[in-house]
């Protein structure tokens, strides 16, 4: 537990004061019977009312201290607990966003949301149990026992059986439980994967009429919950019974044997009230010990599971770098025999000894099937991924030895799926600098051709939706390329991110880019030839290797495949402009 400390340490007052001002309300609750066996045995025994009056106005402030001690216990207990929760969620978070891509790629997204949301809030609903109980529970427990054996040691000597049994009990079924609450965890990660999936991708899903799938996917893991969730369940349903039984076996075995001693006159009746008061408030203390334990074993496994994301080596940080001063003020890029798997102990590689150098300024197409590893390459120079063998250097420095936070400010990335955020248009685009005034935002806006945004009511205040759902496919690419643009990336890497835009469109931006990038490193990785034909250098890829190198005129030259791109795409541009002709003339 030491690990934790750290979240308990500002705290450490609250997580002190609580149980303490706990233990005011056990004294109170200890010392109340005995005053009631006074009234009874004295006070209505003699009837002597002042007496029954004075110890009435002692039990009345007795009460009053209780409440005051309640109150205070349970409000230090509630801050400890979700202050205590607040960090270790803070600092869970924090770990998330150092992930590299392959460290994310171990977790599910649903997993990591429910470790962040539900398994947090179940540490801290035990936590804020076990403060208000931790001393509540055993003090009432020793006080209640003390009490009983000092009023009557012969009838106290049941409890010395109850409560063995009991603890057996309680042992056997928090066994059973905690491996069904850990089962139960992770059914919560599932139904929180499946939720996420539908939620996100609905249009999809509603375009490829696959309603009735996703609602069959989300019943059975709705139902694996339930399940799971009853199994686990079944612990604590079964504990209550046990304990109610115990308890009124217990006090109605007290009530015979201690009637019988009153008969003889060995027990006066009020000593029997306060006996059987205290054996409740022992078997009461025994069933709250049980509770504490058994949300304690869904706790642990809570725990668990969060130590599992706070304890994840991260793989891919800057902790060895040896030029963290170094920022990238040129844009020159180089690959030296670069090789990357993504599954390590895989044979096949996704890069295979790619070796290519790009000067600053200039600009790099890369084309090639699908699956052939473009996006991949580009990720190897803001460090997403790390090289297997090899090196990747930017400005003649390995990109290992950045700093992370210096490389990738000078990396520029529209990547291939674009991501807006919930906000405003102005907001989104600020991403890229965000001190960058309105007319520099207006200017980035304007090289991306993303000026349809002045046709909206509220022009750049337009709230996007989550995702950016309210403009199109075209529209997110040109507001993610004006967001990059705001960054002034020394290198830009643009992962096909003009294939929702028309030709004319993608030309005025690629035109842009010679004024407004001119001293930027430009890298284009796209679908259409006529999207790279320009570029200062073309890479084509196959399988992960570079099946050719040059400009568009060498290449057409030397590579085969590079031909059989160009002429099977211009074949089809050719078709498709005499099929329009052909229909102009009819029309």
């Amino acid at each position: 537990m030491k690990k934790y400390w750290k979240y308990v340490k500002p705290y450490l007052h609250a997580f002190i004061i609580g149980p303490i001002l706990m233990i005011t309300e056990v004294i109170g609750e200890v010392l109340l019977p005995s005053f009631m066996a006074d009234i009874i045995n004295i006070g209505a025994a003699n009837q002597d009312v002042s007496y029954i009056i004075s110890r009435g106005i002692i039990m009345v402030l007795t009460a009053v201290v209780m409440m005051a001690g309640g109150v205070g216990g349970a409000w230090f207990s509630a801050k400890a607990s979700i202050s205590f929760a607040a960090d270790l969620r803070k600092d869970v978070f924090q770990k998330v966003q150092q992930f590299s891509f392959s460290n994310i790629d171990s977790f599910s997204t649903g997993s990591l949301v429910t470790r962040l949301t539900n398994d947090i809030t179940q540490v801290q609903n035990v936590l804020m149990m076990m403060l208000r109980l931790m001393l509540r529970a055993p003090g009432m427990l020793i006080g209640a026992v003390i009490m009983a054996f000092l009023m009557n040691p012969r009838l106290a000597t049941i409890l010395l059986v109850v409560i063995p049994l009991l603890a057996l009990a309680i042992g056997c079924v928090i066994r059973v439980g905690f491996p069904r609450f850990d089962r139960m965890q992770k059914k919560i990660d599932r139904l929180n994967s499946t939720v996420q999936e539908a939620l996100t991708n609905v249009r999809v899903i509603k375009s490829f009429v696959r309603g009735d799938y996703e609602e069959k996917r989300f019943q059975e893991a709705n139902q694996d919950l339930k399940d799971a969730s009853l199994s686990a369940f079944k612990a604590v349903i079964f504990m209550m019974p046990i304990m109610m039984f115990a308890m009124n076996v217990t006090t109605l075995a007290v009530v015979w044997f201690g009637g019988k001693q009153i008969l003889v006159g060995t027990m006066q009746v009020g000593d029997l009230t306060a006996f059987t008061t205290y054996i409740v408030q022992v078997l009461m203390s025994l069933m709250m010990l049980a509770m504490v334990l058994l949300q304690s074993s869904r706790a642990v496994a809570s725990l668990k599971r969060i130590y599992e994301v706070l304890n994840t080596e991260i793989d891919l940080t800057d902790e060895d770098a040896e030029r963290k001063d170094a920022v990238v003020s040129q844009g020159k890029i180089e690959f030296q025999n670069v090789s990357f798997r993504y599954y390590k102990n895989n044979h096949e590689k996704v890069l295979d000894h790619i070796s290519f150098t790009v000067e600053p300024g200039q600009t790099l197409g890369i084309i090639g099937s699908t699956g052939s590893g473009k996006t991949t390459l580009v990720q190897m120079i803001p460090r997403l991924y790390d090289v297997d063998e090899g090196r990747v250097l930017v400005d003649d420095i390995d990109v290992r030895d950045y700093s992370l936070k210096h490389l990738r400010n000078g990396v520029g990335m529209v990547l291939q799926k674009n991501v807006l955020f919930s906000g405003t248009i102005l907001e989104n685009l600020r991403w890229g600098d965000e001190d960058a005034s309105d007319e520099q935002v207006f200017a980035a806006a304007k090289a991306a051709q993303a000026d349809f945004v002045d046709g909206f009511t509220e022009g750049y205040e337009t709230e996007l939706g989550q995702g950016g759902v309210n403009v199109s496919g075209g529209q997110k690419q040109r507001l993610c390329i004006a967001r990059a643009l705001l960054k002034k990336p020394k290198i830009l890497i643009l992962d096909d991110s003009t294939s929702a835009v028309d030709t004319a469109t993608e030309s005025r931006i690629r035109e842009s880019f010679s004024t407004t990038l001119k001293e930027t490193t430009k890298l284009i990785i796209a679908q259409r030839i006529t999207s790279v034909m320009e570029a200062d250098q073309i890479l084509v890829l196959e399988e992960g290797k570079i099946a050719g190198k040059g400009t568009h005129a060498q290449l057409m030259q030397s590579c085969e495949t590079y031909r059989e791109i160009y002429h099977s795409q211009m074949e089809v541009a050719e078709e498709a402009a005499s099929a329009q002709e052909a229909g102009e003339v009819q029309a």
